[in-house]
């Protein structure tokens, strides 16, 4: 019995390291995803703050800069730098 107990811990550790590995690669564009989405890229980041990032979005309009998310409530520069890598911005089309 002590060794299925073992078993199936290490099978639980490896299913969470696993599920960590994956989420280190993922990446999210602030000015289209969903607060779902936000939630699950960015660390430091709950559905609150994600709904949060979205309702900025929606009355201020899209994002142009990384650092501009510190204007929304609960998001401040400790967490927008752990989450540089991750954040997506598109570059706005140059104006001719």
């Amino acid at each position: 019995m002590k060794m299925f107990q073992s078993i199936i811990a290490a099978l639980l550790l490896s299913l969470a390291v696993v599920q960590t590995g994956l989420a280190e690669g993922l990446s999210v564009d602030v000015n289209t995803a969903t607060a779902e989405e936000l939630a699950e890229v960015l660390h430091g980041v709950g559905m609150a703050k994600a709904q949060a990032i979205i309702e900025y979005r929606d009355e201020n309009g899209e994002f142009e800069h990384i650092d501009e998310l510190v204007n929304v409530r609960g998001i401040g520069l400790r967490t927008v730098d752990r989450n540089r890598d991750r954040i997506e911005l598109p570059e706005a089309p140059a104006e001719q």
